[in-house]
């Protein structure tokens, strides 16, 4: 993993001198870090330059950029609000989202605007592109940092095809033919409920929804619900026809989980009432060995910067996956997701 970051030197304020700029030098493009060319860097050379009217006049340059570099950071523009942030993301990536059939607990903040997933400060997230363990997808994810936290709390990004060429050659071939099947419980007070997967109370529109997604499931006694769904585990890219690692298997395998909170999941559920886990997509299992070459390829690739406050960040979903550091402090990071993506679309 490259842990090296955008040094405050960079960012240091200048004497303010008179300038004049021409619309087309107002904002300078640079890769953020020395490691790669992911993110590209959109800085204003003066201040009070706003996000949302640059994005607006600036769109096909941004988007071009977004899936060249897979990921771009506005950085040092004034933002006025989330609502303002949102149409900075829909102005790239079209449509916007809900976030629904979710994996991670979050809370709509307005609009298609939610907050990233709230799992303890302490806790690492690992590397993945969002909804991957599905059959749709959103193309675009932006990230804004209404406040940074004053230690830790960096997105990791990772390149998807390049995690692709490092996982050696058996191991991709098997995922590609045989997919990932995800098993799912819900109800047990471990997981999302299923209410709030599926943002319904009503069984009969949870059936639906399965139905139409292609996700087997299955009511148990208790009122929790158990799901099966084959996905893919590479997918090409709709524009670049690049060709991806995009799915969770290592995420929600639950050899995932630390040592200790396996076994006790375990001698308590049992292995088919795991509130999540995996297998390849015709029901065996995944070795673990593959696994953590698959963990091990994430980490080859990984990069870091650190946020600072008025950030914003677009993703290239498909191109490259993100994770969170633990942190300390106050932190308030807000997602958006834009372009619908996958089967059918």
């Amino acid at each position: 993993m490259s842990n090296r970051e955008s040094g405050p030197a960079q960012f240091r304020p200048r004497r303010r001198t008179a300038v004049s700029l021409a619309p087309e030098t107002l904002v300078s493009a640079r890769p953020l870090l020395a490691d790669g060319p992911t993110p590209l860097l959109f800085a204003p050379a003066v201040d009070g330059v706003n996000a949302l009217s640059w994005v607006e006049a600036n769109r096909e340059q941004v988007r071009e950029q977004t899936v060249r570099h897979k990921a771009v950071l506005l950085r040092g523009f004034t933002v006025g609000d989330v609502a303002e942030f949102e149409q900075v993301v829909r102005l790239v990536g079209g449509d916007m989202l809900e976030y629904s059939y979710g994996s991670t607990p979050r809370s709509h903040v307005a609009g298609n605007v939610y907050t990233s997933t709230e799992y303890p400060a302490t806790q690492e997230i690992p590397q993945h592109n969002e909804m991957a363990y599905s059959r749709s997808w959103p193309l675009k994810l932006g990230f804004y940092s209404v406040q940074a936290a004053p230690e830790g709390g960096q997105t990791p990004l990772a390149d998807s095809t390049r995690v692709l060429a490092r996982i050696p050659a058996a191991i991709r071939d098997r995922f590609a033919e045989h997919g990932v099947m995800y098993v799912r419980n819900y109800g047990q007070g471990l997981d999302l409920p299923w209410q709030d997967v599926f943002q319904t109370p009503e069984r009969t529109e949870v059936e639906a929804f399965c139905d139409r997604a292609g996700i087997e499931y299955e009511w148990l006694s208790d009122d929790s619900l158990r799901t099966r769904q084959v996905c893919q585990a590479v997918a090409t890219h709709p524009e670049t026809g690049e060709t991806a690692w995009f799915n969770q298997a290592h995420l929600f395998h639950i050899s995932a989980q630390a040592p200790e909170i396996r076994e006790t999941l375990l001698a308590t559920f049992g292995e088919q009432g795991l509130p999540r886990n995996t297998y390849y997509g015709d029901g065996s299992a995944i070795d673990e060995a593959d696994l953590a070459e698959i963990r091990r390829a994430y980490r080859d690739e990984t990069v870091m910067f650190r946020w600072q406050d008025g950030d914003i960040a677009i993703l290239e979903n498909m191109l490259v996956s993100h994770g969170r550091m633990p942190y300390a402090g106050p932190r308030k990071l807000v997602v958006a997701m834009a372009g619908a993506g996958g089967q059918g679309q």
